[in-house]
């Protein structure tokens, strides 16, 4: 996948830990429950996690997901937009996925972004901004 074949179009990148885990899979349900409010204001969602194609084609399966899920299994694409964070739980430290989104506007530029993400209200954030920005265009 390449967001240069996006050009002309918002994309909503976010950037989540893992294929079906709580957060994860309420956040990709969200996301699908509002994928035509997105369309019809000319933006297309992308989910990013470092999980396979093969564990994307069954989340998206199981959950009847209606988003492009991109796979990052060599991590490029989390570390270049700054995502691959240390990470601490319970006194452990690891290296993992920050969830954070990226609203890329129709010439291929960051037009906003929201870092530490909380899953609830998220999505409808998001899809306000862009609405905005739908509307001045």
């Amino acid at each position: 996948m390449s967001l240069g074949k996006l050009k002309g179009q918002m994309v909503v990148l976010y950037f989540y830990p893992k294929d079906d885990t709580p957060g994860c899979t309420t956040q990709a349900l969200n996301f699908t429950e509002k994928t035509k409010a997105f369309a019809s204001a000319n933006a297309v969602i992308v989910g990013v996690s470092r999980d396979s194609p093969v564990k994307h084609d069954k989340f998206a399966a199981k959950h009847g997901l209606k988003l492009l899920l991109a796979s990052d299994e060599d991590g490029a694409v989390c570390n270049a937009y700054g995502v691959w964070v240390e990470k601490s739980l319970y006194g452990r430290t690891y290296w993992g996925i920050e969830r954070a989104s990226f609203l890329i506007d129709g010439r291929g530029r960051i037009a906003r972004i929201w870092r530490k993400v909380r899953v609830p209200g998220h999505v409808d954030e998001v899809l306000k901004e862009v609405k905005a920005r739908a509307a001045k265009a």
